[in-house]
């Protein structure tokens, strides 16, 4: 049913889940994932032609989310920064 919210090409599943722990999804699981997120966001930043940021909603109080979603913001902040 979500292939007609979102686009297929840029959701992100496993076959494991993170047990509801959030270290689990920063530190083992979100390892994994995180460069195949990072490589699918990239895409869509490119096509924009005006790129001004990102707006994230996840999980912060615990759990898989909260895990892979830090993971993923400590990304971006390297790779897409303040810029001077």
């Amino acid at each position: 049913t979500y292939n007609r919210l979102f686009n297929p090409q840029y959701l992100l599943s496993g076959k494991e889940d993170a047990a509801n722990i959030g270290p689990r999804g920063h530190y083992t699981l979100g390892r994994e994932m995180v460069d195949l997120g990072l490589d699918r966001i990239r895409t869509l930043v490119e096509k924009c032609d005006n790129f001004d940021g990102f707006l994230f909603t996840h999980s912060i109080c615990g759990g898989t989310g909260s895990g892979f979603a830090s993971l993923l913001m400590e990304r971006l902040s390297v790779d897409y920064g303040k810029k001077p």
